[in-house]
C-alpha cells in the first residue's frame, strides 16, 4: 500500500506578517495511523524541501500523542525535510493520495497546476482522495471525468465559516472553504466545531478539522481494504 502525502508550502498568513503552514496534528496523525498498518508513504510540496510548520500547531497547548511522537522521530523529521516537487510525482506510483491542512493550503493549493493535474489522475484512477480541514480548497478546481468540478454533487466537509471566525481569520483568507465549496455545488455538510467529522463519497474523503485527520485516515484504510 503507497501512499501519497501533499503539504504546503506557503508560509506566509496573507498580509499579518505572520506564520502559517500545514498542522502539525493533521499530518502526524495520519501519517502514524497509515504507517503503523505498513503502509509506504511518500512526502511532497509544491517546491519540495522543508515545508513550513505552522507555529502555532506547535505549541505546548496543541501538542498530540502523534505530534510528541513525531518530535521524537528522527527518521520521520528527516524524511519531512526532504519532501518530493509535486511536479516530479506521478498518481500512477501510489494507491492514495491524502492531503493535510492548515491555512498555508488556502493560498497555494487551490490553483496549483501540478495538485490539480495530480488529484484528477488519482480520481480517472479510481483511486482514494483525502483533504482535511483547509486541504479540501485543492479539490475546488478539480475536474472529474464528466469535466465538471469533482466536487459536484459530492457529500464533502472542510474547516467551517464557524471555525474560521472562531480563530479570527475570515477576513484574512482569500475565501472561506465553505463556502468556495458550496459554489462549486458540493453538498457541504458539517458538526459542531472542532469535533470531528468525516464524509466519504465513493473514494471522495473529506475531514472537517484537525480531529478530524485520525478518522479520515482510518476511513482511509477502510476503503482501500475493501477495495
Amino acid at each position: 500500500m503507497k501512499i501519497l502525502i501533499v503539504l504546503t508550502s506557503h508560509d506566509q498568513l496573507g498580509n499579518t506578517g505572520k506564520k502559517t503552514g500545514f498542522w502539525l496534528e493533521e499530518f502526524t496523525t495520519p501519517y502514524y495511523v497509515l504507517k503503523d498498518t505498513g503502509a509506504k508513504i511518500t512526502l511532497a510540496s509544491p517546491k519540495g524541501g522543508q515545508p513550513p510548520i505552522d507555529p502555532v500547531s506547535d505549541l505546548p497547548e496543541n501538542l498530540t500523542p502523534s505530534t510528541q511522537r513525531f518530535h521524537a522521530d528522527v527518521a520521520s523529521q528527516s524524511e519531512l525535510a526532504h519532501t518530493r516537487q509535486l511536479a516530479d510525482v506521478s498518481a500512477s506510483d501510489f494507491d492514495a493520495i491524502f492531503y493535510p491542512g492548515g491555512h498555508g493550503p488556502m493560498w497555494d493549493l487551490a490553483d496549483h497546476t501540478a495538485s490539480i493535474a495530480l488529484i484528477e489522475a488519482f480520481d480517472k484512477g479510481e483511486k482514494p482522495i483525502v483533504a482535511v480541514c483547509h486541504a479540501p480548497i485543492a479539490l475546488v478546481n478539480v475536474r472529474g471525468k464528466e469535466c465538471d468540478y469533482l466536487v459536484k454533487g459530492k457529500r464533502v466537509t472542510g474547516f467551517s465559516n464557524d471555525e474560521e471566525d472562531a480563530v479570527g481569520l475570515s477576513e484574512i483568507v482569500p475565501y472561506l472553504l465553505e463556502d468556495r465549496l458550496k459554489e462549486r455545488s458540493a453538498i457541504y455538510s458539517k458538526t459542531d466545531n472542532w469535533a470531528p467529522y468525516v464524509q466519504v463519497d465513493g473514494r471522495l474523503i473529506t475531514g472537517q478539522n484537525p480531529a478530524s485527520a485520525g478518522p479520515a485516515a482510518e476511513a482511509l484504510l477502510k476503503l482501500l481494504h475493501t477495495a
